[in-house]
């Protein structure tokens, strides 16, 4: 079975390593001697090389090692996903443009219009990450107050609207959230492939949206037998409504040539983390189920990088040294290699996997770490030793 692999693109900035916490990569910083994209001249001016450039040699990088596409990020601290796609299709071949998206902020039709002219610029390279929110103050920055459940109600209903449009020139839908009279795509945009749909939350109501309309149900990376539970309800539930579904992983990798370099770079960062850091990573309000599963990993007191080994080759305290999730995946290529295969064993389809900084371990990653999936556990971990 063919698996799908997908990398990050940074479009918040990016550290130089793992080991440090400043964004010296994508213009996110105060602009100084060895920042990247701009960086300056021998002259001291901006050397012209912008944050885009940046993303566009991150997006080649993985697409010249077999990665299939890119996720684009979207928070209140990034560029936009619609903005960057169409910019770097004309920077690379085949890559595919993973827009993060929240239904509740585009109208459906809208939307749907948007991506269909997207697909047609492209050559059909769009799909989305569809996310709903965590609630709390993130949200509200957004100017969405709606409760938990309701946005996943209002998500499942977009999706319903932007599938009927695509696929009728006279759509009407009656719903809590839209109504809609006659809609539909110019039959010219009804042609386009419908975009894939990875979603991600971890409630009930989020595997319930998951199994009506996903074509990949996206986890963070959980414990092993608490993620291949939660991908055998979602592909029930898909089933007993007569579908299929497939299931994938977003998660970072320290991969290095020895298992020693991965923890030392790990150990590195985790004392490199500021006070004012810690303090954030302790939480903010959220109702994200999938947010309180990943704190649950890891105690908020922990002094010491190695209180936060989850298991082998897994870390917890991955959030504290760039945004995103908890968990991680630490060691030499055939154990980083070894835990993915794992997954796949666990119902894993498809991955979104990410490095720090992203430019480098999108090669280190393609080049030393996929090769090795498929081949025996066995084999591959007496070859670490």
């Amino acid at each position: 079975m063919a698996i799908d692999f997908y990398w990050r693109l940074p479009t918040h900035g990016c550290h130089d390593s793992i080991r440090t916490s400043g964004y010296e990569r994508g213009d996110w910083s105060p602009l100084k001697a060895g920042n990247v994209a701009p960086g300056l001249t021998r002259d001291g001016e901006p050397d012209g090389f912008s944050y885009i450039d940046h993303l566009a040699a991150i997006a080649k990088a993985a697409e010249s090692v077999g990665f299939q596409g890119g996720l684009i990020p979207s928070f209140p601290n990034t560029d936009d996903p619609w903005v960057i796609s169409p910019l770097l299709a004309r920077e690379t071949r085949d890559f595919r443009f993973m827009i993060a998206f929240q239904p509740g902020f585009g109208n459906p039709v809208h939307t749907a219009r948007a991506a269909a002219s997207l697909q047609r610029a492209t050559g059909g390279r769009l799909l989305f990450n569809i996310i709903t929110g965590g609630g709390g103050p993130a949200q509200l920055w957004w100017g969405d107050s709606f409760a938990h459940d309701d946005r996943y109600s209002r998500t499942s209903e977009w999706l319903d609207i932007i599938r009927g449009v695509w696929t009728s020139s006279d759509f009407s839908y009656d719903g809590k959230f839209y109504q809609l009279r006659g809609g539909g795509l110019p039959p010219a945009f009804q042609t386009e492939e419908f975009p894939e749909m990875w979603f991600s939350g971890s409630s009930e109501a989020a595997l319930g949206v998951a199994a009506r309309h996903a074509d990949y149900y996206l986890s963070w990376l959980e414990p092993f037998d608490q993620l291949g539970d939660k991908f055998a309800r979602v592909k029930e539930r898909t089933a007993a409504l007569g579908g299929e579904q497939k299931c994938a992983v977003r998660v970072d990798l320290v991969a290095r040539a020895t298992e020693e370099e991965a923890w030392a770079d790990i150990r590195k960062g985790f004392e490199n983390v500021s006070e004012e850091t810690r303090q954030r990573w302790r939480g903010q309000a959220t109702d994200s189920v999938g947010a309180a599963r990943q704190a649950a990993l890891r105690p908020s007191d922990a002094t010491r990088y190695d209180d936060l080994i989850v298991a082998p080759n897994l870390w917890g305290g991955f959030n504290l040294l760039r945004g995103g999730p908890a968990l991680g995946i630490v060691g030499s290529y055939e154990q980083c290699a070894a835990q993915l295969d794992d997954l796949i064993s666990r119902g894993a389809d498809g991955f979104i996997l990410a490095g720090t900084p992203h430019l480098e371990e999108a090669y280190r990653v393609g080049e030393e770490v996929l090769p090795l999936l498929g081949r025996e556990a066995p084999a591959l971990l007496a070859a670490a030793e």
